[in-house]
């Protein structure tokens, strides 16, 4: 059985996208990252380079797929596999209409034996490990026996990991902004679930915003995947790899290298013709909670970053505080 990162970033559309990946990774070295998810069918159909390529300091790099056809995932994984990724995701979480409409995403808990013939597909073609991401229930699907009988039933493909969203999904009546925040958390069903099947990698995810809170889930599982909380506040990680990895804490970069590292970067891209905005709006919370941190904003996100970038990149950290960029 591959062992489970103690702390992962969860896969989030119009997010985890390549450029706030490369810029995560400036701040923390060890950290799953995942893609946002990517559809089996756009990959066979669509630009593959434009889906799959990332940047080789992204590893560790997990590609999460959507998708309710086995061989389409099977096929996906199998062009997946040039690029290099370190594992393969199957996405059994997502509530949305759009992804209800292609029969995957969260309403394939209704369907346990497909899911896990989906999981064998994919595990069929690589050597790389297959995991999945699910909730607790869905609507109709809600107990904890009825979790139990979708984890059973799936392990049967022998999926590495089980990532385990500690909400049920509504998929009729609640938009999938709701379903992060109005079904109720239920921490307890995971905790269980790695009791009553300690063989498995169980990893929970769902409103973890603090590193004690990390500290306290992995008491209890095998790992801490990070939703919103690392995209609204990428500092939080600072300190993930010397907490949770056993890192040299020396070896950690401060803020003012991470936007120093950031500039070839932003550089590379805008020669190559993309909006520089593509990429800083991922950096806008690298001063949350600090003094300096609106106007920081207000710079970044004004008319002149998609002509001079760099130029408003080093306006930007004018106003921070030296022992907040050197920290």
């Amino acid at each position: 059985m591959v062992g489970t990162p103690p702390v992962s970033i969860a896969p989030m559309m119009e997010k985890t996208d390549r450029h706030y990946r490369y810029f995560v990774r400036r701040i923390t070295r060890s950290t799953l990252l995942y893609t946002e998810m990517v559809t089996a069918s756009a990959i066979v159909h669509g630009d593959r380079d434009y889906l799959l390529g990332f940047d080789e300091s992204e590893h560790p790099i997990s590609l999460q797929l959507g998708g309710d056809d086995p061989h389409e995932l099977a096929s996906a994984i199998r062009i997946a596999e040039e690029y290099g990724y370190d594992e393969y995701n199957l996405n059994v979480g997502c509530p949305s209409d759009r992804v209800q409409n292609g029969r995957f995403g969260a309403c394939l808990m209704a369907r346990p034996e497909r899911v896990r013939d989906l999981i064998a597909a994919m595990r069929a073609v690589t050597t790389r490990p297959v995991t999945v991401k699910h909730r607790i229930g869905i609507d109709g699907r809600e107990s904890y026996d009825d979790l139990l009988e979708f984890v059973d039933t799936v392990h049967g493909a022998e999926p590495s990991r089980f990532t385990v969203h500690a909400r049920i999904a509504v998929l009729s009546g609640l938009s999938p902004k709701e379903n992060r925040s109005v079904p109720p958390l239920r921490y307890e069903d995971v905790y269980r679930l790695k009791r009553e099947r300690p063989h498995l990698q169980i990893e929970i995810n769902g409103h973890i915003e603090t590193l004690a809170q990390i500290e306290d889930h992995l008491c209890r599982v095998d790992g801490v995947m990070i939703g919103r909380a690392a995209y609204d506040n990428p500092w939080l990680l600072a300190d993930v790899d010397a907490r949770f990895f056993g890192s040299d804490p020396c070896s950690r970069s401060t803020r003012r290298e991470v936007v120093e590292q950031m500039i070839p970067y932003l550089e590379r891209w805008y020669a190559a013709g993309w909006p520089a905005r593509n990429v800083v709006r991922h950096m806008l919370g690298l001063f949350a909670f600090q003094p300096g941190t609106r106007r920081f904003k207000q710079v970044l996100s004004g008319p002149e970053v998609n002509t001079d970038p760099v130029g408003v990149m080093r306006r930007a950290i004018r106003d921070i505080r030296p022992e907040v960029l050197d920290a």
